[in-house]
Formats: structure tokens, sequence, C-alpha cells
């Protein structure tokens, strides 16, 4: 049985997401964060080496990793859908969108609170925040070309964007008024069934930036 462990408010909604999109059967652990320290509680800490969300097991197999487990899910129950083949013409594509999410789009989010915190609240340029200016400025490209990033399809590379689009803001403020293309997008994930079937299992409480 696979069991999904989720840390409230945290990159594991992407795989109750996944799960609601393949209709995949699993089981749902919730894990709440401290009240004080907002950290994950020992319980969740201690189900993986990295102590960070999100984290899987599936029998013997505790894994963690949102595009491992993603790839995981997808390939190994889900007859790989969601994902792109490497003979369609648009798996680099796929590929690229899918590995930005993680790669290069949360990291550059990240930095901006990293600094506030520093800071004491402060805003300061750096190089991280005109990595992101440029990697908002790439998707609200791409988003004008195409409904969904790897193509005409919604995949998995859809999945790994929402969290830094959404729930990152929560944490790193950022306002979306300027990005007409990217809020059409989020207005069509909200539309998708099995995102708000998500939402409200791993997080019922949580009011998302959807705009």
């Amino acid at each position: 049985m696979i069991v999904v462990h989720h840390l409230g408010v945290s990159q594991s909604d992407r795989i109750v997401w996944l799960c609601e999109e393949l209709g995949l059967d699993y089981e749902l652990v919730r894990h709440e964060r401290d009240p004080v320290t907002r950290l994950a509680p020992p319980s969740y800490r201690a189900l993986h080496p990295s102590g960070t969300a999100p984290v899987i097991t599936d029998g013997d197999l505790t894994l963690g990793e949102s595009a491992a487990i993603i790839e995981y899910l997808a390939r190994k129950y889900g007859g790989g859908r969601l994902f792109v083949s490497p003979d369609e013409p648009n798996f680099a594509d796929f590929l690229y969108w899918f590995h930005f999410a993680n790669g290069s789009m949360m990291p550059s989010a990240m930095m901006p609170m990293v600094v506030r915190m520093v800071t004491g609240g402060i805003d300061k340029p750096t190089f991280a925040s005109e990595r992101l200016e440029r990697n908002y400025a790439m998707l609200e490209g791409r988003l004008g070309v195409v409904p969904w990033l790897a193509g005409d399809d919604f995949t998995a590379a859809d999945i790994m964007i929402a969290f830094p689009l959404t729930t990152m803001r929560l944490f790193s403020p950022r306002d979306l008024s300027s990005y007409p293309n990217i809020r059409a997008y989020l207005a069509r994930i909200a539309a998708r069934p099995a995102f708000t079937r998500a939402m409200h299992l791993a997080d019922p409480d949580l009011v998302l930036p959807m705009a």
C-alpha cells in the first residue's frame, strides 16, 4: 500500500495531487508542524534521513524527493501517465520544465525569504532575486504560447511547478498582477477536480494564493 506522508503546508501536497490525478489507491497520513517553530515534528523527520517533505512508503520502500516520488508513482502505478515518452516531440520540453521547478524556481523563490530573515525583514536585491525575475519571465513567456508547460497536455511538470507559484508565496509573497499568463494558468490548475480534492485532503484550512 502506498502511504503518502503529508507535512502540512509543504511540497508533499504535490504527491497527494498526483495520486488524485492518477486515481491511485493510497493512504494519506497527515503530520502537523510545530505551532511555534513551524518545523516538521519528530515523527516526520524520523521517516527519512533527509528529514524533509515529501516522503512516501510503499511496502519496505521509503522514498523522498518530489521528482523522484512523482516519477516512481507515475511509472510504477500510473502506466507512465502524465509523463512524456522519448519518442514524442515535446519530450525535451517536458524534461526541462519538470526539473525547472525544484532545480531553478524553488531555490530562487526561497532566497528572498532567507534574505528577509537575515536582514530583519528588509528586502535586498541579490543574484537569486535577479534569477527569480528571469524565471518568472520565462514562465510568463512559455505560458503565452502553450496552455501547459510541456505543451497542449497537462503533465507532471505542471504538478511540480504549482508549489512555488502558490504555497511558496505564503512564505515569500509575490504579486502576479503583471503576469497574466501565469494567473490564467493558475486558474486552469484550480479548475482541475483532482487539484481541488488534493488540496482539501492535504490542507483543508489553507487558502492558497491562486492569482
